[in-house]
């Protein structure tokens, strides 16, 4: 199925060893709004595979909330910053 796959090694003592490599699945999210401390963040993420997609808040001491939307894949990772303060709308992308 998919990248799940058997792996087995011998160690520097002669042993044999064999573990899985298994096809990681999972979707994830929280939130934090704290109106006392004025912490604000969050996030989401979901994985299938090699394909990882998600997004992280967090509101900065000035009042900007600034989003990170990610993803990551055989293609490297690549992210994209929003900010709610900025007059332009313009979003920074990143990639590597």
């Amino acid at each position: 199925m998919g990248d799940e796959h058997e792996v087995t090694w011998m160690d520097n003592h002669g042993h044999h060893h064999e573990d899985y490599v298994a096809h990681p699945h999972y979707a994830f999210s929280y939130g934090v709004e704290d109106h006392h401390t004025g912490d604000y963040h969050g996030q989401k993420e979901q994985r299938d595979g090699t394909e990882l997609f998600g997004e992280y808040t967090v509101k900065e001491p000035d009042g900007n909330i600034r989003t990170v939307k990610y993803r990551a894949g055989k293609d490297g990772f690549h992210a994209e910053v929003h900010n709610s303060r900025r007059s332009d709308h313009q979003h920074d992308a990143y990639h590597h």
